[in-house]
């Protein structure tokens, strides 16, 4: 998307928000929008925001976005830096027989295995079948915080839970954990996505507001319709925040845009198609300058060929899109189910991706006249002393994919990312966190349970 086609996708939003407005399923947030400047929409709850409104807003949300990982290390998002990469939040996990419904368990592995996977600066959180739906969030941050060094993205679950994890903020240093909704279309914000932004205000907690337009079904069908309704929930939602509190650090993403499969009656979520919304993402948050955001997923079912090209496509439209943060990694069956043997293929092919986007020197060194001259014709450049100094920094080495003759031992990728799993995790149980920072998150936990 080039930045002429981000202006009109921005002038149709306008549009659609100042003479279309959108539906927000909280009485109390839009009686405070209507103080703020927007105006009443045809029906009850809905709401008209005017261009003028849309831009003072917007310009509230800060340009970079500051997180840690549950042991400090520090990153930023911004809508020029280079791309973080995220798990991703399911259902179901995949463990190579059988697919069954994520537990507590599942979730404490998937956090200790990301912290070996070089690529993976964040964790999201599961649906947990064995905890109460209204507690999955403040207890997800508990088991991952536990368990991984790297920053937590909650996924939420009840506007409680949002008042339980403003108590944990504080307990470590930064931004260790964010939070995220997703609008419910087209054009509409569910009571739920509104009471996490509104009981989770007040504490500065980066929070992903998300557009998910289905192409067809709550979007028109062609890509630019659904990118500009797309556009116009997530601007709604960035007001919303911002009016609630200013300032609010937020993350633009339009990259969980999909299609609707029009012969399987699918959302397809690993197609052509999605690098488009990808594009459309990053080429939109620069134009806001905002820190962008999509998914690289999938519609393969196992950690299969279909699974290699959707991925590898994905991860490298978005990357050479511009993204801000792609999440995603381990991620199967179109967002229902994680594997954790395709997170270490997905950190492969991130690794991959990494050594090619680095691209080659041409210099005098890298050039190497003298030692050509050297090796003459019929030369060895293997015995150089060349070679031996540069080819770590030149030649990609592959964790997990083979590059041996074939032998009886020969096993397939899937095989070999299930080993360095058992590796990684094998006799890892125990907690990073200081005792007196785990008993008070578990505190906190067990209050807001007895209590919801």
């Amino acid at each position: 998307m080039s930045p002429i086609d981000a202006v009109q996708v921005h002038e149709t939003t306008l549009q659609i928000l100042e003479r279309i407005g959108v539906r927000l399923e909280h009485d109390g947030i839009v009686e405070r929008m209507l103080k703020a400047g927007a105006r009443p929409g045809s029906r009850a709850q809905e709401v008209k925001f005017p261009a003028s409104m849309v831009r003072e807003y917007l310009a509230l949300a800060p340009s970079t976005v500051e997180l840690t990982g549950v042991d400090g290390t520090p990153s930023r998002l911004s809508p020029a830096g280079a791309p973080l990469f995220w798990t991703c939040p399911v259902l179901r996990v995949w463990n190579g027989t059988v697919s069954r419904e994520a537990t507590s368990s599942d979730l404490a592995a998937i956090g200790r295995l990301a912290s070996h996977l070089e690529n993976v600066q964040g964790v999201m959180g599961v649906a947990l079948a064995d905890i109460p739906p209204l507690c999955r969030d403040f207890v997800g941050v508990r088991i991952l915080a536990e368990n991984t060094r790297r920053h937590i993205r909650a996924l939420c679950f009840s506007g409680r839970g949002m008042e339980a994890l403003a108590e944990m903020r504080p307990l470590l240093p930064g931004n260790w954990f964010s939070i995220g909704f997703t609008a419910h279309g087209p054009l509409r914000w569910t009571n739920l996505a509104l009471e996490v932004f509104l009981r989770s205000s007040g504490h500065a907690i980066p929070t992903t507001i998300n557009g998910e337009p289905m192409a067809g079904v709550t979007g028109p069908v062609t890509p630019a319709g659904t990118i500009a309704v797309g556009n116009a929930e997530i601007l709604a939602g960035i007001i919303v925040n911002q009016i609630l509190e200013p300032g609010r650090p937020v993350i633009y993403n339009l990259g969980l845009a999909h299609v609707f499969d029009m012969k399987h009656a699918t959302a397809v979520t690993g197609g052509p198609e999605n690098a488009f919304f990808a594009e459309a993402a990053a080429a939109l948050g620069r134009y806001y300058r905002l820190p962008s955001s999509s998914w690289v997923s999938t519609e393969a079912l196992f950690e299969d060929e279909q699974a290699a090209l959707e991925k590898m496509f994905g991860f490298l439209t978005h990357t050479n899109a511009g993204v801000s943060l792609i999440w995603g990694v381990g991620q199967l069956e179109s967002q229902m189910t994680l594997s954790l043997a395709q997170m270490v293929i997905d950190d492969e092919i991130l690794n991959y991706l990494a050594r090619y986007r680095r691209g080659f020197a041409v210099d005098p060194d890298t050039l190497a006249l003298d030692l050509t001259e050297q090796m003459g014709i019929a030369g060895n450049y293997l015995e150089s002393d060349h070679t031996l100094e540069h080819f770590r920094a030149n030649l990609f080495q592959p964790k997990i994919l083979n590059r041996r003759p074939r032998t009886v031992n020969s096993v397939p990728l899937e095989r070999a990312a299930a080993a360095e799993v058992s590796r990684h995790l094998t006799g890892e149980a125990s907690s990073h966190l200081p005792a007196d920072i785990a008993v008070e998150l578990r505190r906190i936990e067990r209050r807001f349970s007895e209590s919801g």
